[in-house]
C-alpha cells in the first residue's frame, strides 16, 4: 500500500508542475471546435446544407489547429532529454 501513496504523491507533484505550464489556447481551440461543429450541425438541421458545408471545413481547420497547439506545447514543454 506503501508504493500507491508514493505513486499519488508523485502524480501530484507533476499536475502542480504541469498546471504553471499549461497552454489556454488549447481550451479555447476545443470550445471553438464544438461550437464550429453545433452551428453546422443546426444549419444542416434547417436546410442550409452550403452554409452547413462551410461550417464543416471551418470545424476542420480549427480542430487541426487546437491539434497542433496540442503537438507544439506537449513538445516545448516536454522532458528535455
Amino acid at each position: 500500500m506503501e508504493k500507491m501513496g508514493n505513486a499519488d504523491s508523485e502524480m501530484e507533484q507533476l499536475f502542480e508542475q504541469k498546471k504553471r505550464l499549461k497552454n489556454p489556447l488549447v481550451p479555447i481551440g476545443a470550445l471553438l471546435t464544438a461550437g464550429v461543429l453545433t452551428a453546422g450541425l443546426i444549419s444542416f438541421k434547417k436546410g442550409n446544407s452550403h452554409l452547413g458545408q462551410q461550417l464543416m471545413r471551418a470545424r476542420v481547420v480549427a480542430q487541426g489547429a487546437t491539434v497542433a497547439l496540442m503537438v507544439s506545447s506537449a513538445y516545448f514543454f516536454g522532458e528535455k532529454s
